[in-house]
């Protein structure tokens, strides 16, 4: 397992958890609203001469008795059996919420790493932290060497201010940009993705909030179809790989008639790339 694996599955647990919360309180409202409109009683289901009967038990009585439920009168049936699995719904992410609330009161993904950065400098010196803290962790992605895309020999020679070949002067708006504000990322970095193979992120960024490679594609011709056919495929090959815009993967785009500025960078960087 390479660094980055780890890493991934340590962070973000955090984030998981109010997804989780945010997914159960909507069941919760929907079951919920159901429950307050569900006929009375509950279903009974039995079986006689191999056929299968339902019985319709009113409230206070035998739950081995009940009024038999006719087929044109089915859909009280269907009710009845939605009305007790909203129930058990209802009850699971009550009991489920009271957890993740509890959890999220006292947890926090770098908790860890704020032991030893509590620590005085002094005795951080004589301390060996139990795992990297955030600075070391991204030293050491960034130190991880890799193969970019080779560009051909008609290609313009495009440097930008870190001295780094770009492809284009959009990218190299893009990576002058990251380079002043101090934003490491790495240029063209190899991504596998499942059922596709190798490909070239203009940008791959590490995030400190999810331990997670963040992609950054510049879209340069949109105007033109054959470009935006194959923007539009790329963006598919992400979503694939359960890498979706907005979450790990950031757009920009450009076209004769609107090109790329500084505020829509700052924009992206400061939702996606800032904590």
């Amino acid at each position: 397992m390479s660094f980055l694996e780890g890493e991934e599955k340590m962070y973000g647990m955090k984030v998981m958890l109010i997804e989780e919360q945010k997914k159960l309180q909507l069941f919760y409202q929907i079951v919920r609203e159901r429950l307050q409109i569900a006929p009375e009683g509950t279903l009974r289901i039995a079986k006689s001469r191999g056929r299968i009967q339902f019985y319709h038990v009113k409230p206070d009585k035998n739950p081995k008795c009940g009024i038999f439920i006719k087929n044109e009168q089915r859909e009280i049936a269907k009710q009845l059996a939605q009305k007790s699995y909203d129930k058990k719904i209802l009850k699971l992410s009550e009991k489920r919420l009271a957890q993740i609330e509890r959890l999220l009161q006292n947890y926090e993904d770098d908790e860890i790493e704020v032991i030893f950065q509590n620590e005085c400098q002094i005795r951080q010196n004589l301390i060996n932290p139990i795992e990297p803290i955030w600075e070391q962790k991204l030293e050491i992605w960034e130190n991880e060497g890799y193969e970019g895309k080779e560009f051909r020999e008609e290609e313009v020679l495009i440097l930008t201010e870190k001295r780094e070949r770009v492809r284009s002067k959009s990218e190299k708006i893009l990576a002058d940009y990251f380079y002043r504000n101090n934003i490491p990322y790495k240029y063209e970095k190899p991504l596998m993705l499942k059922g596709i193979g190798t490909i070239y992120p203009d940008f791959t960024f590490l995030s400190r909030k999810t331990r997670k490679e963040i992609y950054w594609e510049h879209l340069g011709r949109m105007d033109d179809p054959n470009y935006a056919k194959s923007a539009i495929k790329k963006i598919q090959m992400y979503e694939n790989n359960d890498i979706f815009v907005g979450e790990r993967l950031i757009l920009t785009y450009e076209t004769a008639a609107t090109v790329l500025n500084t505020r829509d960078i700052e924009r992206k960087v400061e939702k996606y790339l800032l904590i």
